[in-house]
């Protein structure tokens, strides 16, 4: 059963209703008994969830930046490691898409369980832009949920609906600059993987940069992504501009076949994503992002959940095939850790439509980051379930995301996006800014190779 929300942050909240804003006295919270982020600071009785103290900020001995990222936590041993045979006793702890992937593939998918560690950290300037939207920042509605007021910093990290956590998600910090390389693998029903785009991103992220402008402050993030692999899809690009209010999003493509630019629609929900063979859909990126407006958002409450956590290790392999094993990640590669979460419910409103009409969000309560969700098709079966693996980087320090995939838990296939393990470069933080026509439609149709 999932607990109460702690008294500190208890709120009278309806599904559907936007509430007051938070008063100062709430929001003092943020500077004694939570978290600069609105987690709760304090660990649980039986200490098998830490306090916050700061984060993790301790640079790994040896790293290059940009280079292969290391597991500062290489010698930690696992506590104990849940199974089908003995899932039993540990189901208050897992989501129902970890019980269904234990029971679907007994003889190979497992749950490494660790010492939970309170990693988290971002710039001081995020957190006192957070204690400011604590008391200032609203939600537009819940017809198209955005936050409205916020320039930076977690919107509402005290909340008092699901719309809101959400929100926080999606807004969560990521950087202000990254290159990234790295590959993206369908599994098919029989275990084969197949390599369907090698990629190079550009990310700027103008709503986690320091000092931005009202105007470009709306723009949560920017993104140009080609594919420098495999050969049939060499070339292909997609660059996208991603606003605060989804309604305003903007993206283009470049084929290869054309060698020309187009404009494309505001692609959303479940339309489903070329470099993913079609089994992810866009709103199920880094679990979920993107159009809100389709369901209704209900706050749960808050409960103590295995999740993926702190799991450099699965960098660290130098091949890719090394963290597959059949239709999902190898166990071997994954650190699971307890941790707090908030969990949300998304349903379906009336009138509209989608495949998946009911889903279910973990979100970490530290990093507002969604690590699992799980979603069921129109018959009520449990269908998907998705992952996030996050990392530390105490060279920067942050603690960011890194792959995530889609379990197709009917279908069997599966999508393992975003592994670095056979790259040279996997995620490089710049400190300078990309040139402007990075994210240029023009320059992305004069760079086609093809």
């Amino acid at each position: 059963m999932i607990k109460p929300i702690s008294t500190i942050i208890a709120y009278a909240f309806l599904a559907g209703v936007a509430l007051a804003e938070v008063s100062a006295d709430e929001a003092a919270a943020l500077k004694s008994t939570l978290t600069p982020m609105g987690a709760e600071k304090a660990g649980n009785k039986d200490g098998s969830i830490p306090a916050w103290t700061g984060g993790y900020t301790t640079p790994t001995p040896g790293y290059k930046k940009g280079g292969r990222r290391p597991d500062p936590f290489a010698s930690d041993k696992p506590l104990y490691s849940i199974t089908a045979k003995n899932m039993a006793q540990y189901a208050d702890k897992l989501t129902d898409g970890t019980k269904a992937m234990l029971q679907k593939y007994p003889d190979t998918f497992r749950v490494d369980v660790y010492p939970s560690k309170r990693t988290y950290v971002a710039p001081q300037w995020f957190y006192d832009k957070t204690f400011e939207n604590a008391t200032k920042v609203k939600l537009s509605g819940l017809d198209n949920p955005y936050a409205v007021g916020a320039l930076g910093g977690i919107p509402f990290p005290i909340p008092k609906n699901g719309a809101e956590v959400m929100v926080n998600h999606q807004l969560s910090y990521k950087l202000e600059q990254v290159y990234e390389r790295a590959k993206n693998f369908t599994v098919n029903s029989s275990g084969q993987a197949v390599l369907v785009s090698h990629y190079e991103n550009y990310f700027t992220f103008p709503y986690n940069t320091k000092g931005v402008n009202v105007e470009d402050g709306q723009w949560w993030y920017k993104v140009r992504s080609t594919n420098i692999g495999p050969a049939i899809r060499a070339g292909e690009a997609v660059m996208q501009h991603f606003n605060v209010n989804e309604d305003k999003t903007l993206g283009w493509i470049y084929l290869t076949g054309q060698r020309r630019v187009r404009k494309m629609p505001n692609a959303c929900c479940d339309t489903q994503l070329s470099f993913a063979a079609g089994i992810l859909n866009f709103d199920e990126l880094i679990v979920f992002e993107g159009d809100m407006s389709r369901f209704d958002w209900k706050l749960v409450g808050k409960k103590e959940i295995l999740v993926p956590y702190n799991s450099n290790r699965t960098m660290v392999p130098s091949k890719t095939a090394d963290v597959i094993t059949g239709a999902h990640l190898n166990p071997d590669h994954v650190r699971w850790e307890l941790h707090r979460v908030w969990v949300v419910d998304a349903t379906l409103k009336p009138g509209k439509r989608h495949v998946s009409p009911k889903s279910r969000y973990y979100i970490d309560e530290d990093s507002w980051y969604a690590l699992l969700g799980d979603r069921w098709d129109a018959q009520g079966k449990l269908a998907r379930t998705m992952y996030l693996l996050p990392v530390v980087a105490p060279d920067v320090p942050a603690f960011i995301r890194s792959s995530f995939g889609l379990y197709d838990l009917i279908g069997g296939n599966s999508y393992l996006g975003s592994l670095y393990n056979d790259e040279s470069v996997q995620i490089r933080v710049e400190e300078k800014p990309f040139p402007a026509s990075t994210y240029s439609p023009d320059s992305m149709a004069s760079e086609g190779i093809r």
